[in-house]
């Protein structure tokens, strides 16, 4: 999606995550838009001119940092629970993923929510199109439980169900200022999980 000058794919990727680290170390500290492409280039080790044969804007770097975050959400959670056998310890895992991976990279994460209005629409369009591929990760999990008998819900609120999940995730995230010092992410994130599961488990606890 983002055009670059350099045919070599692997440095076009090793040259991007060095702009997309030097990035979000400054758009978290500055923002966005007090942020400069030359402040960019330099945070990342390059000049004004090599990295723009790798970008064409600060949009560009703007969503290639959503994408690169969003990217290790998606591969977190999925690994968190490839190996369960069945459907309620592979919403466990995958909650309990979810919930840590958002106090690791709670700064970027808010800065993706408080800047998203700034990319381009087309750039917006496929943030928000990830977003909903990480949320239908959590609705797949419960369609399998529902399927191996391990969940008990109506099928047809599966897909609320997985945006609940994403949503109390993302409360650590824009509250954590007023409950962290009162819960540790892990209590956060065990006591969470424990009334998602105890809510699609009760009728056979």
């Amino acid at each position: 999606m983002v055009p670059s000058m350099i045919k070599d794919q692997k440095l076009v990727q090793q040259r991007r995550k060095q702009i997309i680290d030097g990035a979000v170390r400054l758009f978290v500290k500055k923002g966005f838009h007090k942020t400069t492409t030359r402040e960019i280039a330099s945070e990342s080790g390059l000049s004004i001119g090599t990295m723009y044969e790798y970008i064409q804007s600060k949009e560009d770097v703007l969503y290639l940092v959503c994408k690169d975050i969003h990217h290790v959400l998606e591969k977190k959670i999925r690994q968190s629970w490839s190996n369960e056998k069945n459907g309620i310890e592979a919403l466990r895992k995958s909650i309990m993923q979810l919930f840590l991976l958002v106090d690791e990279m709670r700064a970027p994460i808010l800065f993706i929510y408080q800047e998203t209005k700034s990319l381009p629409p087309a750039y917006k369009k496929l943030v928000l199109q990830k977003e909903a591929e990480i949320t239908e990760i959590f609705a797949q999990i419960l369609q399998s439980g529902v399927k191996d008998g391990t969940i008990e819900m109506d099928p047809q609120y599966i897909k609320l169900m997985a945006h609940q999940i994403m949503v109390v995730g993302q409360m650590w995230t824009f509250r954590s200022w007023a409950i962290g010092g009162d819960y540790t992410i892990q209590e956060f994130a065990r006591w969470q999980s424990d009334q998602i599961i105890h809510q699609l488990r009760k009728r056979r606890d």
